[in-house]
């Protein structure tokens, strides 16, 4: 078992989940409302958590009544739940889903809705005190990092919308990795190329922040290097520990910003139904090949970190960065084309509209305009 804080108190490590009852005590947590997604109560992975809780006393009344995507009506009924409980913290078992839904309850138990006016990319932080219950967090994936990031991410009228504010930060995040065990093929790796996603988009994003760069490439490191042991293996689980782990780091990083990438795959979600990893997945490699002109020393470390000979010229690894990002989601079974994933041309006037609009892509290393979604959407189609 290992302990860090960034500022989240992050436990990780096989059997962890067993600190939950501990852990929800040191910040005095004794009715959390646990947020969970359908997927979770299906596949039984509450008896990993609801036994501890029983034998320690603690009563958690579940809440599951959101969408895969959820939107910010899903949060309002949370939020109604988390009263009528009577409930003093919140506890989000899950993937990015369930954990984004947790700290958007939490967030409306003493703030009013409607959550559009929290938008960041409209100040909306400025509106967010630290009037907040406690957030615990255990993730059962490795992809998204939500358990240590400071934002969540809701459909508002059919667009996904960024709230973000550190009074959002779990006090704690139990990183087990058994929990993620019993994931898909498909689920490991759309999720973990979500996770490398972000450390990459972190670490070439604008501004100056040396910690989170630091942090980016060895997440990078961590998920070139188990991703496809844990797709092919499920039940690697120091595979799956390293991958919790880079996630995590990932979430951490990208405080720093993100990039065109995820622009691309917020806007992917709604329009098409894409899965966010796998959306992430498709956009990278076109990303990464945009930004090589303006970024190539980053791009280049970043391909060290992933497995290049240093050894080579910076031009050379930057190019073979794009090149490691395709193979690795092809070794994962993933698709390489928009177009094998069920989007279709007539969306992608839409996807460049929301595109655009979208925030994440002010922090990208190279400017993008709407010619360049255009040709960036096209070239991944």
């Amino acid at each position: 078992m290992g302990v860090m804080s960034f500022p989240t108190r992050i436990v990780y490590g096989k059997g962890t989940i067993k600190e939950l009852p501990a852990e929800l005590k040191r910040f005095g947590a004794s009715k959390p409302l646990l947020v969970t997604d359908k997927g979770i109560l299906q596949a039984g992975l509450l008896r990993f958590i609801s036994p501890l809780l029983e034998h320690a006393g603690i009563k958690a009344p579940v809440f599951s009544d959101f969408a895969a995507n959820p939107t910010d009506a899903d949060a309002i009924r949370g939020a109604e739940a988390y009263r009528k409980a009577g409930a003093d913290s919140v506890l989000g078992v899950g993937g990015g889903a369930s954990l984004d839904m947790a700290k958007a309850i939490a967030l409306l138990v003493n703030h009013a809705p409607p959550l559009s006016q929290y938008d960041d990319a409209k100040g909306g932080d400025a509106l967010i005190t630290s009037n907040i219950p406690p957030i615990i967090q255990v993730p059962t994936t490795a992809g998204t990092g939500s358990e240590v990031g400071r934002s969540t991410v809701l459909v508002i009228d059919g667009t996904k919308v960024v709230i973000f504010s550190p009074y959002l930060l779990a006090k704690v995040a139990i990183l087990d990795p058994e929990l993620t065990v019993g994931l898909p093929p498909f689920i490991t790796a759309a999720t973990g190329m979500d996770a490398l996603t972000h450390n990459l988009e972190a670490y070439v994003a604008k501004g100056e922040h040396p910690l989170a760069d630091a942090i980016a490439i060895d997440g990078l490191r961590r998920i070139a290097a188990n991703l496809k042991k844990a797709v092919q293996n499920g039940k690697d689980v120091e595979a799956r520990q390293e991958m919790l782990l880079g996630s995590a780091f990932g979430a951490i990083a990208f405080q720093k910003g993100l990039g065109a990438c995820h622009s691309v795959a917020h806007a992917l979600t709604p329009v098409a139904g894409t899965h966010h990893g796998l959306a992430n997945s498709l956009m990278l490699p076109a990303v990464v090949n945009f930004n090589r002109m303006v970024a190539e020393a980053r791009l280049a470390d970043a391909a060290v970190a992933m497995g290049a000979d240093p050894k080579m010229s910076a031009p050379e690894r930057a190019h073979l960065c794009v090149e490691m990002v395709d193979d690795l989601r092809v070794a994962c079974g993933l698709p390489r084309k928009l177009s094998q994933a069920g989007v279709k041309r007539e969306m992608i006037p839409q996807l460049v509209e929301k595109a655009l609009a979208d925030a994440c892509h002010q922090s990208n290393p190279r400017p993008v305009t709407q010619v360049d979604f255009e040709r960036l959407i096209n070239e991944a189609f």
